[in-house]
């Protein structure tokens, strides 16, 4: 993650103790739940109900994201504490329809993202309501709805499905195969992509599953895949979160508020390709399981060692803070290097040429069948401008020598062009189709 005290201009600033409707139910014991976590007294818990919508359903502006703007929300914005991650297949034939689609996608985000819901509320008894309705009283939670196109999408078995092929950008392909990657079909690849991510679980997949019931007809889920990290809540201090190997994940980031930066390694440019994109960035996920019950039997030292950094502070090896530069040179008193050279965090710097924008949850998902251990790990989410000069190089290291490759293996694997964002009045895709 990037550093807390990096937020984009354009978006709120999220207020640590916000307490929804549910959540004063939730924490102060009516219904036998527990009690708020950090407050002092129920007098403590009343004096923020200003926080909590209104019975008119109007969203505390402090916990929406802007939903309209030149580049769509879930990429820069604060990583929020749960994501719900969807893969598609289009099945419709007629380009036509896959436009209408995005038109449709984009006016239900617009409501969801606004902390209403999707159409007016039915009152014909006979007819399915439009909205699901799992989210009614609740906030919008800080959702942010994030739409990315696939290769597929463009050129399949050969065939340009919607005559789009000449659009397709020369980096929107899939990406090489791995070293040690075990990629299963089903976690892999898709048409279409949809991350929701919000500060509530609940609020994610209602928009995930608002979003599939609108592509009924035109469009199948291929995969999905639900994530978290720690909360705001259990963290006040909103540290950078740990992984499921207790370590500190996603520090090294670029500055999200530094629009030059983001231009040079985030944002598609004007000269990048076909100007579709301008605006948009490409996403990469990786479902990454990791053998937690192995690594729950190594040492400190070899944990340490594997990262290439101190698992309390997060420093690199030799240094003292999370922040601290990486010294790839710097050695102990016996001549060793303090960083090891098959280290997570050696190979993954390289030479600081390739930078991208890291946005990784953990997930789980009951048990392994295969082994009888834990299904879990990392579903490793980034953005950058060129994968071909950014993150696959960097992977094509760390796939090689990376000591946590004994301790992982990439399973699900899938590449999108996140569109550009648009402005009230027309649509996420609109310079695509």
């Amino acid at each position: 993650m990037s550093d807390s005290s990096k937020k984009p201009d354009q978006e709120p600033t999220f207020l640590d103790k916000q307490v929804t409707r549910r959540n004063v139910l939730k924490y102060t014991g009516i219904g036998g739940l527990g009690v708020l976590l950090g407050a002092s007294s129920l007098g403590g818990v009343f004096a923020m109900t200003n926080q909590v919508p209104s019975k008119t359903g109007k969203a505390d502006k402090n916990e929406t994201v802007p939903f309209y703007g030149k580049h769509q929300a879930g990429i820069i914005t604060e990583a929020q504490n749960n994501v719900y991650f969807v893969s598609m297949d289009v099945i419709t034939t007629k380009k036509e329809e896959v436009k209408q689609l995005f038109k449709e996608w984009t006016e239900a985000v617009a409501l969801m993202t606004a902390g209403n819901p999707v159409g007016e509320r039915s009152t014909n008894h006979y007819m399915p309501p439009k909205d699901t309705g799992e989210v009614m009283g609740l906030s919008p939670a800080n959702l942010t709805v994030t739409f990315g196109v696939g290769p597929s999408l463009f050129v399949l078995d050969g065939k340009d499905r919607f005559g789009l092929k000449h659009k397709q950008p020369k980096e929107l392909v899939d990406l090489p195969k791995f070293p040690f990657d075990s990629l299963e079909k089903d976690w892999t690849g898709g048409d279409l992509c949809i991350q929701a991510c919000a500060d509530d679980p609940q609020v994610a997949f209602h928009a995930v599953r608002n979003l599939v019931r609108i592509a009924r007809g035109k469009a199948t889920i291929r995969w999905a895949q639900e994530g978290f990290q720690r909360s705001k809540q259990s963290d006040p201090k909103q540290e950078t979160p740990r992984n499921l190997f207790g370590f500190k994940d996603g520090i090294v980031n670029p500055n999200v508020q530094d629009k030059q930066e983001m231009n040079k390694d985030i944002w598609v440019q004007p000269d990048d390709g076909p100007n579709w994109l301008e605006g948009g960035s490409y996403l990469i996920i990786r479902r990454i399981q990791m053998y937690i019950e192995v690594w729950d039997r190594s040492t400190l030292k070899d944990q340490e060692e594997t990262f290439g950094r101190y698992r309390d502070s997060g420093a690199p090896l030799g240094q003292k803070l999370e922040m601290d530069p990486v010294d790839l040179e710097l050695k102990d008193q016996s001549g060793k290097l303090m960083i090891p050279e098959n280290a997570h965090v050696r190979l993954a710097k390289g030479d600081g040429k390739q930078v991208i924008l890291r946005r990784p949850y953990s997930y789980t998902n009951g048990m392994d069948a295969k082994t009888g251990s834990f299904d879990a790990g990392l579903l490793f989410i980034c953005f950058q401008r060129e994968p071909s000069k950014q993150f696959i190089p960097m992977q094509q290291r760390l796939a090689k020598m990376d000591k946590l490759n004994e301790y992982t293996v990439h399973k699900g694997s899938a590449i999108f062009a996140c569109l550009p964002g648009t402005s009230l009045g027309g649509f996420i895709g609109e310079t695509l189709f």
